[in-house]
């Protein structure tokens, strides 16, 4: 059994942290002897000096010091081991699954668990990324609570999230880009394409125009880096190549007829009538991103 409690470590870092007895007896509403006594204890215990007075003020031997930097790993995992008990009590979730489209921008998605964990850091996320049918099939499967994906299946419900513009593009050194006039979709067909293929059942292509010079990859970030070594052209989100775009690695091809397509993003629940609380605040902090998002990009 370990020979110092919980509460006279909290008593040694408040003492610490406030500077003095006094000061540490008002943080944590104790008596200043109960502290005195507390640390005195703690001492005897461990059979070293953890601090001393100087002044008015107490301040840490070398032993202490070392203590007290070990210590403040034992004081957080007991808060947070309480603040799990509390968010079961409450109701929150064990484990949350989500699935996500990879058209769907990662800061999104990557700020929003961020939040979730500071709320509920017991709660364990299983996060995957898909392409096309991928998210509709694990949805429909019951393998996740959370689906962001570019249809709403038959028998489910979705809020519209983000209409995501894909453009055709390629490197700045591209055949395509060689001429000052636009290219014709015909032109483009004759091209190597790069295409991300579906991760589900179905297999579909992402953005095929049916060009016989065909790559097809199994990631879109597999995409992104063949075209940008100039290896052929794709239809790519705008959410996962604007970088990509600004640094001068890709460059947008200039279609006769308009080069743009949009494709709508939802967030689809498995069962929406028995979520938790972790549920609700992840998809409520995932739109109130997304809404953010769109803000900043309309003023850019």
């Amino acid at each position: 059994m370990p020979k110092v409690t919980l509460d006279q470590w909290q008593m040694f870092h408040a003492v610490i942290n406030e500077g003095s007895y006094a000061q540490a007896a008002n943080k944590l509403f104790k008596s200043q002897s109960s502290i005195t006594y507390g640390i005195q204890k703690l001492q005897e215990q461990l059979g070293v000096r953890v601090l001393v007075i100087k002044g008015r003020k107490a301040v840490l031997t070398e032993e202490g010091a070392a203590l007290f930097r070990s210590s403040k790993t034992l004081l957080k995992e007991a808060n947070e081991l309480e603040q799990t008990a509390t968010n079961l009590l409450q109701g929150w979730e064990a484990k949350i699954k989500i699935v996500v489209d990879a058209i769907f921008p990662t800061i999104i998605i990557t700020e929003a668990l961020t939040g979730l964990a500071d709320i509920s850091p017991s709660t364990r996320i299983e996060y995957s990324e898909t392409v096309l049918s991928g998210t509709r099939d694990l949805l429909i499967d019951g393998s996740v609570d959370i689906a962001i994906m570019d249809n709403v299946p038959p028998g489910f419900l979705g809020k519209p999230l983000l209409n995501v513009e894909f453009q055709p593009v390629a490197h700045p050194n591209h055949s395509l880009h060689k001429s000052d006039k636009c290219i014709l979709l015909n032109e483009l067909i004759k091209e190597r394409q790069i295409v991300t293929m579906d991760s589900g059942r179905e297999r579909r292509d992402a953005g095929w125009l049916g060009a016989e010079k065909r790559w097809s990859v199994n990631h879109m970030h597999i995409a992104i880096e063949h075209v940008s070594q100039g290896l052929g052209f794709a239809w790519l989100p705008l959410t996962r190549i604007d970088k990509h775009i600004e640094n001068g690695s890709l460059k947008a091809i200039s279609l006769k007829n308009g080069g743009a397509r949009y494709v709508q993003s939802y967030i689809v629940l498995k069962n929406p009538e028995q979520t938790g609380p972790g549920i609700n605040k992840l998809v409520d902090t995932l739109i109130e991103l997304t809404a953010l998002y769109l803000k900043k990009k309309q003023v850019s």
